[in-house]
């Protein structure tokens, strides 16, 4: 029995990896923020009397940042995990679409596969597919290897052709989409509950600068103090995870819908090669 033909944009298709990524390091990112929060904005020395862990109303030292991070509070390290989480998903995606635009310029391949379907060099054609390598370069292999196929039917029309050539172009595409979408909707997601938990953390700020206010006698200026800071370094640090987070976003969308419109050119080329040279 012989074995059915898969498209280069199937066999290129990624395992189970990307799909448990984001469950097994945000987890772990989680941790490492607990203890950066802990050992190094807790460090003794960020504060003056040089011991934080055993008693925290001692203030910040001079100049010392990381120990003014530290008074934010126990939503800290929820925040840290959320910044965290969007460096370490900026960077994967970086990669990702790296690769996924290939080895050269994409526009230049895109230019580089008219010329040669114009001269009818198949051959010349997949060989760059394969030079050029990445999710473009997929999507017109399949587009180029069905273009053959079709060259050699006898037993469908021009139409029918056509209509077989696009498909496979659109399955292909349709192939490589989720790869290149992956992990984009983390970032969205950040976008949002980044604000909404510095928000969290400067409500329980303001309730316990309130509280100081609200003690007999004079108002405890420790507690004042500690209070208001929690509030507002909260406060940056959700809306600093918030706007990193929807930056990126819409940087790696433009990025997507350029790659999807060069593979579409692509196929349009295809097709329209087709029409005019085919039978």
């Amino acid at each position: 029995m012989t074995a059915a033909k898969t498209s280069p944009a199937k066999q290129n298709q990624g395992g189970g990896f990307g799909s448990i990524f984001p469950f097994i390091i945000i987890p772990i990112l989680f941790v490492i923020a607990i203890l950066v929060y802990k050992y190094i904005f807790g460090a003794a020395d960020n504060f003056v009397g040089g011991d934080s862990a055993k008693d925290p109303v001692n203030e910040p030292a001079l100049n010392h940042y990381l120990g003014v991070v530290y008074k934010g509070g126990p939503i800290v390290p929820l925040l840290l995990t959320l910044l965290f989480t969007v460096i370490v998903f900026v960077f994967e995606r970086f990669i990702t679409l790296s690769k996924a635009r290939g080895t050269a310029n994409v526009d230049a391949f895109v230019r580089g596969i008219k010329g040669f379907l114009d001269k009818g060099d198949m051959a010349g054609a997949l060989a760059s597919c394969d030079r050029q390598k990445g999710a473009v370069a997929n999507v017109v292999r399949a587009g180029l290897t069905k273009f053959s196929e079709m060259e050699k039917a006898t037993d469908l029309d021009k139409d029918a052709k056509l209509a077989a050539i696009q498909q496979e172009v659109e399955e292909a595409t349709t192939l490589e989409l989720p790869m290149l979408e992956k992990n984009l909707s983390i970032l969205a997601t950040i976008a949002s509950v980044a604000t909404l938990m510095g928000l969290l953390g400067t409500v329980l700020g303001m309730i316990r600068a309130f509280g100081a206010l609200a003690t007999a006698g004079a108002p405890d200026s420790s507690a004042l103090a500690t209070g208001i800071s929690e509030a507002l370094i909260n406060t940056a640090l959700g809306i600093g995870s918030s706007a990193v987070a929807i930056i990126f976003y819409n940087f790696f969308t433009n990025r997507i819908d350029s790659l999807t419109h060069r593979i579409d050119e692509a196929g349009y080329s295809l097709t329209q090669t087709f029409a005019a040279k085919g039978k």
